[in-house]
């Protein structure tokens, strides 16, 4: 009888051990909270000019899900740029921005990979440290995405920025005019992703 009983209490904790594991859940849903960062980074030297550049930039995301598939949020940008020829700067920039988001997600691929398409507005304010002029941008633009949950709360985030893109931008000094830019596309074929390709970790709450 005491086996029986010690049998039934195995079968009903691997049971409900199984059924534990389906219940598992990777994605989202109504009422859930995210925080991203995406980070990027890029270096060059070119030995025939004997010229030098470093850049760097990362942008914190929070967003609410106002339903399963769709969310709106925040993001913030922080930036910087520089340049050296034969040893000396001729450019020293960095930024900072503030935007809001809406992101659509509309395929899933497999249970783990979420792919969703954000579109984005905002505003951005660089500054070269070494001419002490600021650009100012405003602008749009729409990136496609995927999201890789490693855990249920824990994803990778791999996204090509500004694949439609519009800004305007001009120089905070006398007599200068806004330049306008219009970007579709991917890239060229030297550099497919365009240099907008972004790499992030997204945290679940």
């Amino acid at each position: 009888m005491k086996k029986l009983l010690l049998m039934a209490a195995v079968a009903v904790f691997g049971f409900t051990n199984v059924n534990a594991q389906d219940e598992k859940s990777y994605g989202f849903s109504e009422g859930d909270i995210f925080l991203e960062g995406n980070i990027g980074f890029g270096s060059e030297n070119d030995k025939n000019v004997d010229a030098k550049s470093n850049s760097f930039n990362i942008s914190p995301k929070l967003g609410f899900f106002i339903s399963e598939d769709l969310a709106i949020g925040g993001v913030l940008s922080f930036s910087s740029f520089k340049e050296e020829v034969a040893g000396t700067d001729v450019f020293d920039q960095t930024g900072f921005g503030v935007g809001a988001f809406g992101r659509y997600y509309f395929l899933d691929l497999g249970e783990r990979f979420k792919t969703f398409t954000e579109f984005g507005v905002g505003y951005s304010s660089n500054k070269d440290q070494i001419s002490d002029v600021s650009l100012n941008t405003i602008g749009a633009g729409l990136d496609l995405g995927i999201n890789y949950f490693v855990t249920e709360k824990i994803a990778l985030t791999f996204g090509l920025r500004n694949v439609l893109s519009f800004s305007s931008t001009k120089a905070d000094s006398d007599g200068a005019e806004a330049v306008s830019n219009f970007n579709l596309g991917f890239g060229d074929v030297a550099n497919p992703f365009g240099g907008n390709a972004a790499f992030g970790i997204l945290f679940k709450f």
